[in-house]
């Protein structure tokens, strides 16, 4: 919906010592900017008016930049601060008073700005990036100040550098814009109607139109490199033209699109080609069940089926696990967070320790072994245990192969069915199609989604050990479980990339360039260490909040990488497998480069 028009008329003009107070009000107003004395902006509005401006909407105050002439390089402005009254914001008022100011000082031979920016301040680092795409400007972003220089915990500062940039731009004589017409921001409609439980969008605020194999175009033509490949839903790519072109000739043909569990020939294409290029070479044997088409759903089957079969209500699951957002899912996922979400108890379910989740310092199976075999310990036997090889969202915690072995060894020896839970550590994201295959196991049960359409279309396997196989027949359903546009994709990705071992070879290649490189950057600090598996890898920190701010620093330098754990300690990279070793380098070196703008070029 649009947002009502709240100003009919914009002024601009240089400040005078009155507009201390409603200064000083504005700038305290601004959450994420710093807060000064009301004494410092009568200062500033006595020796640095001539280069700050001040707008005005309808005769109300509604902000301010401050600037000032460096005197060693007049030819820059470096601006200490901008604030809009909160009344005012979501309006474009920062960015116009900005060019206001430079455009008032082209005659002057104002060629480049300077701000210093913390790496957490989205705001203000979309903004500046915006003025220098607009003005087709080049931005370098340094560190400046380190933490340990500001006695009050202030935040590390990065100087942003913009120009040498155009000056032609057309303004309204007398310095005073109409505003009949509010110009809404890209984001207005997402901030107005969607709801706030959005969360990637607020690490990466651009609005993005492109995606070609590892890189996303976004509307104002920022390029941003992928290491996040749509949480692993995208491991060949974004728009992989050998997955595109079948998909086309699909839709062209009218071929059927939703046929819930009907028979098709996408998905008979489809079922042969997993069998013989992925099951049967693996010696696995599976009945293969299409649940709803996201990863939570083929857990859920997973649970359910496990429950009907043994007549065992609990199932045991591990501690900083992740396996969905739905009730079953989420009470045998760990993160507190995520489980708060659900608003009733979560039941049926235990945790019990992941691989080294004691450091090394006890057998972690040694109380369930126990208490399995004593008929007074007074546990119940579990319908299943369910586990991830590496734990995507709880930190990248990847177990040890002979520890996932012993663990599907225990499950036999006491008939406790063993669940896989592959979505997003499978699909070749390891470095083998499965990611228990180097353990030397066959789960009784695997859950697949995210990457298996390979596309990024939705779909999702339950694999089934084949006497496991006793749902009724519609016992366990759901309107969008035969995707058939999915089924083609997947197919191609199948006969494109596990044909034979050569895609795999590569891949292994790959993740341990990208091993290197982290723990290259990872041996500079103190304390920081590397964590994952396969293109699964990433660092953990010791300083809770340095993979956030390295994240968002990261963003700004064009790379998309995300943060996982139970503090988001853990900087997650997760690049599409079908990455460049050039493009691999270069990720790596701006994650190398962010590193340094917020912890400094050494620490260790």
């Amino acid at each position: 919906m649009p947002r009502p028009e709240s100003a009919t008329r914009v002024d601009f003009r240089s400040p005078n010592l009155e507009d201390g107070q409603h200064l000083w009000r504005m700038a305290r107003e601004s959450r994420v900017l710093d807060v000064n004395t009301s004494y410092a902006y009568l200062l500033w509005a006595r020796d640095f008016a001539a280069t700050s401006i001040v707008a005005t909407v309808d005769d109300d105050p509604g902000g301010f930049v401050i600037g000032y002439r460096r005197p060693d390089e007049p030819e820059t402005l470096m601006i200490w601060q901008v604030a809009v009254d909160e009344r005012h914001r979501g309006q474009g008022l920062a960015r116009r008073m900005l060019d206001e100011l430079v455009d008032s000082l082209s005659g002057d031979r104002v060629r480049r700005l300077e701000t210093t920016i913390t790496a957490d301040n989205s705001a203000s680092i979309a903004l500046f990036t915006s003025f220098a795409n607009a003005r087709s400007a080049p931005i370098e972003r340094t560190p400046l100040f380190e933490a340990a220089m500001f006695p009050d915990g202030h935040d590390a500062e990065l100087l942003f550098r913009i120009g040498p940039f155009s000056t032609a731009r057309s303004t309204t004589p007398g310095g005073v814009m109409s505003m009949t017409t509010t110009t809404e921001p890209a984001t207005a409609i997402f901030d107005s109607l969607e709801s706030q439980v959005r969360s990637y969008c607020r690490s990466w605020p651009a609005v993005m139109t492109h995606s070609q194999g590892s890189t996303l175009t976004s509307e104002d033509g920022r390029e941003f490199l992928d290491f996040f490949a749509g949480a692993g839903a995208l491991n060949y790519g974004h728009n992989n033209p050998a997955l595109l072109d079948p998909l086309l000739d699909y839709l062209r043909e009218g071929r059927i699109i939703h046929s819930l569990d009907m028979h098709t020939s996408a998905k008979r294409d489809f079922l042969q080609a997993f069998s013989d290029l992925i099951l049967e070479p693996r010696g696995l044997d599976y009945k293969v069940m299409f649940p709803g088409p996201t990863g939570t759903n083929s857990v859920e089957a997973a649970l359910k089926l496990a429950r009907k079969v043994t007549g065992r209500q609990h199932v045991l699951s591990f501690t900083n696990a992740f396996h969905g957002m739905t009730l079953g899912s989420l009470a045998v996922t760990g993160n507190s967070m995520k489980r708060k979400g659900a608003g009733i108890p979560l039941t049926n379910s235990s945790k019990i320790p992941y691989d080294d989740y004691f450091n090394g310092a006890v057998d972690d199976f040694m109380w369930l072994e126990r208490v399995l075999e004593d008929s007074g310990s007074g546990v119940d036997k579990p319908a299943a245990i369910i586990v991830e090889s590496v734990q995507g969202e709880g930190g990248l915690n990847a177990a040890r192969l002979e520890w996932l072995k012993a663990l599907s060894d225990l499950c036999r020896e006491y008939d406790i069915i063993l669940i896989v839970d592959d979505v997003q550590a499978g699909c070749g994201r390891t470095g083998t199609f499965f990611s228990f295959e180097e353990a030397g196991f066959s789960p009784d049960i695997v859950c697949l989604s995210k990457s298996i359409s390979g596309f990024g279309l939705p779909m999702a396997l339950t694999l089934i050990r084949p006497d496991l196989d006793q749902f009724e027949p519609g016992e366990h359903n759901g309107t969008f479980r035969g995707h058939n546009l999915a089924f083609v994709t997947a197919k191609v990705a199948l006969e494109t990339y596990w044909a034979d071992d050569s895609f795999q070879n590569e891949v292994q290649a790959k993740a341990a360039e990208l091993r290197a490189g982290l723990t290259e950057i990872a041996e500079r600090y103190e304390g920081a260490t590397v964590r994952g598996r396969g293109l699964l890898t990433g660092i953990a920190f010791p300083d809770a909040s340095s993979a956030e701010k390295i994240a968002t620093a990261a963003y700004e330098c064009g790379l998309l990488v995300e943060t996982s754990g139970p503090e988001d300690e853990v900087l997650k990279t997760m690049p599409p497998l079908t990455i460049s070793s050039e493009e691999l380098a270069r990720g790596i070196a701006i994650l190398e480069e962010a590193t340094a703008a917020v912890l400094g070029d050494s620490a260790a």
